[in-house]
């Protein structure tokens, strides 16, 4: 029997979110301590595994409580499921004829969800990786992120930018540009700047994350998007501030000027504090991070937080100090088995 299996990480934002969604600019890594993985094998019939996540059966209500603020109302089925009914589309619009051979698919994560992490998105791209090696398909690299956006924001009506899709699919270091100019639309789907970097040229970095604590995706990105149709003009103004960010941050890496690099990340934090309103357990998280010394910013929209440290010494001051106040630090892992 034929197994493919496929993996896609978790990912941190560096510099310039959100303004992904917003014709922004974005600097995003990769981080490999997590990921999904999806395994799909020839079956007698199209089977969609359910998981953990996906449970329908609890000891108590309050067991199902818990389920559903961990891991909100939906598992990984929905995503699998729509994955697959856009690939068919896409494939269709294409002329791509599939063979007829049906399969088993089940999906695994140890992302932590509802943190930033972008666990969801996650599932999607190993998701697509499975079939297009299953159905022999190649789709260009640079469509793939914007194919996977469509899963989420057309067909599940999540809202969401490509910096998450972008990443997943490229891996490493990346520098993107969603501005206007830069958009070119390949195989009927609107594709933007993505240039790839060498993490070496990154500083020492950590992250760090409530377990327990953190906010779906789509309930922040919701907010953004009703302030901005509405044209507030804070918001439209600190989005391209956001993007400038981003673009500094490009020529610092290239420098290796990681001292400036530093102020920028946490100029990043701190204009996303001025405009959006942020729970009291997110901005204690920041506060006791930089009082260790170190830089820090959110990596995505729940909750978990990224920046540079100078030496392992403060790194471990940092870990104890983010312990305290129940946070999980990491050195992040940029490349697989790096």
């Amino acid at each position: 029997m034929n197994i493919i299996r496929k993996y896609a990480f978790a990912r941190a934002g560096l510099l310039g979110n959100p303004s992904d969604g917003y014709n922004g600019k974005t600097i995003s890594f990769s981080v490999c301590n997590y990921h999904a993985e999806v395994v799909l094998y020839e079956w007698d019939s199209v089977e969609i595994l359910m998981t953990k996540e996906d449970r329908t059966q609890f000891s108590s209500v309050r067991e199902l409580t818990e389920d559903v603020r961990f891991h909100g109302y939906y598992g990984g089925i929905r995503l699998v499921k729509a994955t697959i009914k856009c690939f068919v589309n896409y494939c269709d619009a294409k002329k791509i004829k599939l063979h007829e051979k049906k399969f088993s698919i089940r999906y695994s994560s140890n992302i932590h969800r509802q943190v930033g992490l972008a666990g969801s998105s996650a599932i999607i791209v190993a998701t697509l990786r499975c079939l297009m090696d299953f159905y022999h398909v190649e789709i260009p690299l640079r469509v793939q992120p914007s194919l996977v956006l469509s899963v989420e924001k057309d067909e599940l009506g999540i809202s969401a930018g490509l910096q998450d899709r972008v990443i997943q699919c490229y891996e490493g270091l990346v520098f993107m540009d969603f501005s206007e100019e830069k958009a070119e639309i390949i195989d009927g789907l609107k594709c933007y700047y993505y240039e790839k970097l060498d993490p070496k040229l990154l500083p020492p970095l950590y992250i760090s994350f409530h377990e327990n604590l953190g906010e779906p995706t789509e309930v922040f990105h919701n907010d953004i998007r009703n302030r901005f149709n509405q044209g507030e003009r804070s918001l439209v103004k600190a989005m391209e501030r956001f993007a400038s960010y981003a673009q500094e941050g490009l020529k610092l890496l290239l420098k290796e000027d990681h001292s400036r690099l530093a102020e920028v990340i946490n100029a990043n934090f701190d204009l996303r504090r001025s405009i959006f309103q942020l729970p009291e357990w997110q901005l204690q998280m920041i506060e006791t991070s930089r009082k260790v010394g170190v830089s820090a910013k959110f990596a995505g929209s729940g909750g978990a937080i990224v920046g540079t440290i100078q030496n392992e010494q403060m790194f471990k001051k940092l870990f104890e100090e983010m312990a305290a106040i129940g946070s999980i630090t990491i050195r992040p892992s940029i490349l697989p088995n790096n």
